[in-house]
């Protein structure tokens, strides 16, 4: 199978603990890729009702089942992601991912595999502006275009404290700087 694979698919690939169950999304990957898209890290998860591969590229972190029975598919664009959390047990993790006001579970993630997509993710949301609001914000006056930006904003906010991510004094804080930019 690695004959056939992109040169970034392999190099993932080969970083991966454990291939168990993951062959068939990978042979599957470059259909799903977008033009261009370079694969950074792959590991096995679920989410939903299937086991698939999570692949953290260089546009998105999305998930892949490509059954005989089911597929499914699921992206999370980098410029939506607002946060993303790793917890893990013994041998198993979990990636929470905060994305457009949704939270999204992929469990049953190899540990290893997990922390590292989870940590490169994280440097990943830190090189560049999500959704280039922060650089929006500094250089452009506050607009009626931009305002349902702020809405949606604070939608997550609120997401993000009833979810345990973000204190009550943090989110006030928050909330304040965002209703002062309306």
């Amino acid at each position: 199978m690695g004959d056939e694979l992109r040169a970034d698919i392999q190099a993932a690939m080969a970083k991966m603990s454990s291939k168990v169950g993951s062959r068939r999304e990978i042979k599957k990957l470059p259909e799903h890729l977008w033009e261009g898209e370079r694969v950074a890290m792959i590991t096995s998860g679920t989410y939903g009702a299937g086991t698939g591969i999570v692949v953290l590229t260089d546009r998105r972190l999305f998930f892949l089942k490509d059954g005989l029975m089911s597929k499914t598919s699921e992206d999370f664009p980098l410029v939506k992601i607002s946060s993303v959390q790793w917890s893990s047990g013994m041998l198993l993790g979990k990636i929470i991912v905060f994305a457009a006001g949704n939270k999204a579970e992929i469990t049953n993630v190899q540990k290893a595999d997990g922390k590292a997509i989870t940590d490169a993710l994280r440097a990943k949301l830190t090189e560049s502006p999500q959704s280039g609001l922060e650089s929006q914000q500094v250089s452009s006056p506050v607009t009626e275009d931009f305002k349902p930006d702020i809405y949606e904003q604070l939608a997550k906010l609120g997401e993000l404290r009833n979810a345990g991510v973000l204190t009550d004094q943090e989110f006030e804080t928050k909330k304040a700087e965002l209703l002062n930019r309306i």
